[in-house]
């Protein structure tokens, strides 16, 4: 749209306000810098799906059915082996667990708590961003479009013509207006599905976590309680 197109609008339809007249050059500029920006978060998606893609797939538990068994039995010594040099969330979870043991279960399962809360927050790290733009981007596309569409009718009333061709003008600006939403569905489809993804992960590697330090708690207190002296029997010397 050049600006002698938009000098002749206004003389047109001169009850166009100054507000509107501005607002009206600023939406009649190009729209495809939207796109530009749609393709640019694109790019930035697939990479942070594909970093925690490899950050899920590398933070795996060995061995995870034996450790429950000797966290269940008390074979601590054992699992405290098992779990040293793994870096994964129910690793660092039992490891902290495990050594913080001598001062009872009760601060084991504080133990627990704290240290799921902070890894966690390694795992969480950029869903935002996907769950952010897979609801937001096809706003950005309709934005898009809808600069679109004021630009291909306003060309319309700005040009004299007639018949047929009235339709093709605006069928074509319309169709290249669409484009933007389309980019937006595409953008946002599959940072929604990466976003689910991921949390559905993380939701089962916290499950697994807890289960794992809730078992070696268990195993403490009945320990404990089997300990301690029962009550005495009476007339029993």
């Amino acid at each position: 749209m050049t600006s002698s197109m938009l000098v002749w609008a206004q003389a047109q339809n001169p009850s166009l306000g100054w507000l509107t007249t501005k607002l009206l050059r600023l939406t009649l500029s190009s729209a495809e810098w939207v796109l530009w920006l749609l393709v640019a978060l694109s790019v930035v998606s697939f990479a942070v799906m594909l970093e925690r893609a490899v950050f899920f797939g590398t933070q795996r538990l060995r061995n995870g059915e034996q450790l429950a068994r000797w966290l269940a039995t008390g074979e601590l010594d054992r699992a405290l082996a098992a779990v040293e040099g793994q870096t994964g969330l129910e690793a660092v979870v039992v490891r902290e667990m495990l050594r913080a043991v001598p001062q009872g279960p009760d601060t084991v399962e504080e133990v627990l708590l704290s240290v799921l809360a902070r890894e966690r927050a390694r795992y969480e790290r950029f869903l935002s961003f996907l769950g952010t733009l897979g609801s937001n981007a096809p706003f950005v596309g309709l934005f898009g479009t809808v600069l679109g569409i004021i630009k291909a009718f306003n060309d319309l009333g700005a040009v004299a013509i007639k018949g047929s061709a009235i339709q093709q003008t605006v069928m074509a600006g319309i169709s290249e207006a669409l484009v933007a939403t389309a980019v937006g569905l595409g953008v946002a489809i599959p940072a929604v599905v990466a976003y689910n993804a991921f949390t559905r992960w993380l939701k089962t590697l916290v499950n697994r976590t807890q289960a794992l330090g809730y078992a070696l708690v268990g195993a403490m207190r009945a320990r404990a309680e089997a300990a301690q002296p029962g009550p005495p029997v009476p007339g029993a010397r």
